[in-house]
């Protein structure tokens, strides 16, 4: 039996768990861990058709807002 664990699937739930702790806490390495962990993130879900929904709903609300605004 092989199992198989998806890279993405496996840093969404560390950086899940990371940003859960208490924010008071935290040295400056710990900050820029945990942003090097989403941003790498960001770049493994870019590419998926999951990253590209999510792009298009994020497109579709930033043009609703800027057209709310004038």
């Amino acid at each position: 039996m092989i199992v198989t664990i998806n890279v993405a699937v496996l840093l969404a739930i560390i950086v899940v768990v990371r940003l859960r702790r208490t924010t008071h806490s935290r040295s400056r390495f710990d900050e820029k861990m945990t942003v090097v962990l989403c941003v790498t993130l960001g770049v493994l879900l870019a590419p998926t058709a999951f990253g590209k929904s999510v792009l298009d709903v994020v497109t579709q609300l930033a043009e609703g807002l800027s057209q709310a605004g004038q």
